[in-house]
């Protein structure tokens, strides 16, 4: 910039003069503006255009105005030295009052500075940089947003596709760095990562651009979004495609710069960005624009006749010539006649520029100009606080064929949209994505990219192993003659089947970490932070601490921190352990049933005139009763009581069986409990507590408040169970992949506690925002969901033996539901019999109703039998009892005789 300035004071103290004065009439009256554009470049072209038109039309349709505005356009050629050169000629030669542009923002940097010491405005509707500001340029107005206000649409589709990095590829410029900033802040607060800024010289040759998109195709990220000019944006997309760039995968977005001139671009250009999405503002069709157009494209062919006809009046050029009237409005109410340049402040030491004359209407002029409002081409035309301020609509396009076609737009209240809404509804994310039209991407693919991907060419993926004291989870060894690294274990398993289910093909090799130093888990994952490694595998539990500074996959084991203890056996002592085998429900409903099934079978009996439940009823003769027919079956004289007994009896037999097995498991089988169940109660009794050598677990007991003089570290299962053994430990905290390992060798004597602290579980660490994250997490979630974790568990981990879970009691006691269908079958059963022995007496009385008569008078027969019978039995026994007496009168007569 100081090289530049000098070059300025040269060229002033030439004052050359750079180009010729259009459509100048050398009248006093006329306002005399200067013009300063490239008109080599295309925005050039169609800005020159455009304000010569907008001369034409505004003065067309306001014939009774008493001032008319006087454009000299200069060409600045794309130079900055030119420009500055071109304004400061325009001010000495032609006394401009207004000067339009320039076209680029650096132009402007110097040219603002020649507007603040003159007191002339200086309108620029071409310079985007945000980094050009009000405040600094008091003078300066841009009849335009700058490149800050198209940063949240760009960020919008990013999100929309679920792409999470990006690079952002600019010219060094400040046109092309003015926009960074902001773009990085808006992707940053949707969680998109800018990992890299590819830098381009304004300068680049075809061999430095080649050069620069060899190092972005050696980079995971294939979502680049363009910010250049339109010159280097052409030379950049056609090397892209000759370097294999414009294939099957990548994504490239280019900024409003280039997308709002996409149709003045070269045929070949256009070819080679198919696939190329774009962000430009929208103007909507109407018929006084499509007028305009036909009108513009006439005069664009006249001004350039070497041009192709398919180019088409942009969104540049509509606010050209909107400036252009607002410019206009403000003359006419300033007025010519008034305006006069007062002399410059001679000093005797002043400088070439500050000897330059002032305008002394220039300040009322520039007010006049942010004041005007009014409804132009490109939209609401409204200059407050010397800016364009309008909330713009921006459309989303898709390069394809020799052309473009729409996808959708986006507004600040609908975000983005197939169509354009009104309602205010706006969807954000992966939904916003269902609202647009399909997109053919690079290489004419309809599958949207992933955004990333591993590169073919360069490194392989390193992944960083660490070898564990368990090898059944992981174990590595390095191979000093091949110089290769061979691993094995649960962990390694997991990992490679989790590559081969990824939807593309990956390239890694092994990088063993050197465990000889410090050998912590937290130095192994903290190595990927340090780009050492692309992504660390081993059984790395998931902790908030790392969670800082990598990010982890889904875990691909059980989670949870729990102890190991021994376990000790306990005697059931108890004076009512004979109850114990029944539950209080099962003894209610078996007493109760009992009663119920003797009362009907009382009530049975009684109703069918047993002699042996005949008599006064009372509850005392009752209950005498009902104990008596169990215990003497015998005496039950009817079917449906000894049915309804049969039935009981069985279920007695059942109840009295499962009893007897229940209070036999109480009696013989020990129940087995841990020796400590609090980790607490450990660290108040200053009991020693082992961990795993290099892990968090230390930390955690500490925060517990264990004493470090407590706590003692061991590497291998076998240590742990010889410290459990001897006695040198209480208990061991682990993760409960190690407990579960550990009580599958050793399942004799120890439990399992807890879990007593929460944790994730292991995990794979990358690097932070690594899209590869995501596709491992989707592949792993794949394995541990399906058999095939289990097979690897089975294949590291002896699946057939049983730990002892601490609950080996077998005399839990036997429930009313265990029983329920059975007792359902005999209250059904003794409930219907009654209701049964109804129906049979019913019967029988109406059997014996049509023979009463011959029942009568078999009844008399027999009554008389009965008689004849009871007269033979008194006979015979009064001929007994004669026998009898004679007997005892001749026994008498011996005794006294003798």
């Amino acid at each position: 910039m100081e090289r530049a300035r000098g070059a300025i004071i040269l060229f002033l103290l030439l004052a050359v003069d750079f180009g010729v004065a259009q459509n100048t009439t050398g009248k006093t009256d006329g306002f005399h503006v200067g013009v300063i554009l490239d008109l080599g470049s295309p925005v050039g072209k169609v800005a020159r255009t455009s304000v010569l038109l907008a001369v034409q039309d505004f003065y067309a349709a306001h014939r009774n105005y008493s001032t008319k505005l006087v454009l000299h356009v200069r060409d600045s050629m794309g130079s900055d030295i030119k420009a500055a050169s071109a304004a400061i000629e325009l001010l000495e030669n032609y006394k401009v009052q207004a000067i339009i542009g320039p076209q680029k923002s650096s132009e402007v940097v110097f040219i603002s500075k020649l507007g603040n010491i003159t007191q002339v405005p200086i309108v620029s509707f071409t310079a985007t940089s945000p980094s050009l500001t009000c405040d600094s340029m008091p003078y300066f107005v841009r009849a335009r947003p700058d490149d800050s206000a198209q940063v949240n649409s760009i960020a919008s589709l990013v999100q929309a596709y679920g792409w999470r990095e990006v690079v952002a590829v600019y010219d060094d410029t400040d046109y092309g760095r003015g926009i960074v900033p902001y773009l990085t802040d808006a992707l940053q607060n949707i969680d998109v990562r800018v990992p890299y800024r590819s830098v381009i010289p304004s300068s680049a040759t075809s061999e430095t651009i080649i050069k620069k998109l060899n190092e972005l195709m050696a980079m995971q990220t294939r979502v680049f979004i363009v910010h250049m000019s339109s010159t280097m944006t052409s030379l950049l997309f056609m090397k892209a495609k000759e370097v294999g760039m414009m294939n099957q995968g990548f994504v490239w977005i280019t900024t409003s710069g280039v997308a709002n001139i996409m149709d003045t671009l070269n045929p070949s250009v256009i070819e080679a960005m198919n696939g190329v999405l774009g962000v430009r503002y929208h103007v909507p069709r109407s018929q006084e624009l499509d007028n305009l157009s036909k009108r513009w494209n006439i005069m664009y062919l006249q001004d350039n006749p070497d041009e192709s006809p398919s180019n088409k009046l942009s969104i540049v050029g509509l606010w050209g010539y909107d400036t252009i009237w607002a410019l206009a409005r403000a003359v006419e109410k300033v007025g010519v006649s008034n305006i006069t340049n007062k002399p410059p402040l001679s000093t005797k030491n002043s400088t070439y520029l500050e000897s330059m004359i002032i305008s002394t209407k220039g300040h009322e002029l520039l007010k006049t100009i942010v004041q005007n409002k009014f409804r132009g081409f490109s939209g609401e035309f409204d200059l407050t606080d010397r800016q364009q301020h309008k909330t713009y609509v921006f459309q989303i396009i898709n390069v394809v064929g020799r052309g473009w076609r729409e996808i959708g737009f986006w507004t600040v209240k609908s975000g983005l949209s197939r169509q354009l809404k009104q309602d205010g509804f706006k969807k954000t994310g992966q939904h916003s994505m269902h609202d647009l039209n399909p997109v053919i991407w690079p290489g004419e693919s309809t599958k949207i990219p992933m955004g990333w991907e591993i590169p073919t060419v360069g490194k392989k993926l390193r992944v960083g192993v660490r070898s564990s004291k368990i090898p059944e989870f992981i174990k590595t060894y390095k191979d000093p003659v091949k110089n290769e690294t061979t691993v094995s274990g649960l962990t390694i398993d997991i990992f490679e089947e989790a590559v081969k289910r990824l939807p593309f093909p990956l390239s890694y090799e092994y990088l063993e970490f050197d465990t000889a130093d410090t050998g912590s888990y937290n130095d192994f994952v903290y190595h990927v932070y340090l780009q050492e490694y692309d992504i660390a595998v081993a059984d790395i539990t998931i902790r908030y601490n790392g969670s800082l500074y990598v990010d982890f996959t889904v875990p691909y084991t059980e989670s949870g921190v729990g102890m190991i203890v021994p376990v000790k056996e306990n005697v059931m002592k108890d004076v009512w352990l004979f109850l114990k085998p029944l539950s209080t429900e099962m003894w209610f409903g078996s007493i109760v049933l009992f009663m119920y099934t003797g009362v009907v079978v009382w009530l049975l009996e009684y109703l069918n005139g047993n002699e042996h439940v005949h008599g006064p009823f009372s509850l005392k003769q009752l209950a005498t009763t009902i104990f008596s027919i169990f215990e003497e079956k015998e005496k039950l004289e009817c079917f449906l009581p000894r049915i309804v007994l049969r039935v009981w009896m069985v279920v007695l037999l059942v109840l009295a069986a499962s009893y007897t097995a229940s209070f036999a498991s109480m009696l013989t089988v020990h129940k087995l409990s841990p020796t400590v169940t609090d980790v607490h109660e450990l660290q108040k009794n200053g009991e020693y507590v082992g961990f795993h050598q290099g892990s968090y677990i230390e930390g955690l007991l500490v925060e517990i408040g264990f004493d470090t003089s407590k706590l003692r570290a061991y590497a291998t299962l076998e240590d742990f169970y010889s410290a459990l053994s001897n006695g040198s430990i209480v208990a061991v905290v682990l993760d409960v992949p190690y407990i579960k390992l550990f009580l599958a060798k050793y399942n004799k004597g120890y439990v399992m506690v807890g879990p007593i602290y929460k944790s994730a579980g292991f995990a794979f660490a990358l690097p932070r925002n690594s899209p590869l994250c995501a596709e491992m997490s989707r592949a792993i979630l794949n394995i541990t969901g399906g058999d095939t974790i289990i097979q690897f568990e089975k294949k590291w981990i002896d699946q057939n033996t049983h730990e002892n879970d601490g609950t080996l009691d077998g005399s839990g006691a036997i429930t009313f539901e265990s029983f329920g269908g059975l007792f359902l079958l005999t209250g059904v059963v003794t409930t219907c019999s009654p209701f049964v022995a109804v129906l049979m007496n019913r019967y029988k009385e109406h059997q014996q109703d049509p023979g009463n008569k011959s029942d009568d008078q078999n009844e008399f027969e027999h009554k008389q039998v009965k008689k004849r019978r009871n007269g033979k039995n008194k006979e015979m026994k009064t001929e007994n009892e004669l026998r009898e007496t004679n007997n005892t009168v001749i026994a008498s007569q011996f005794e006294q005789k003798w």
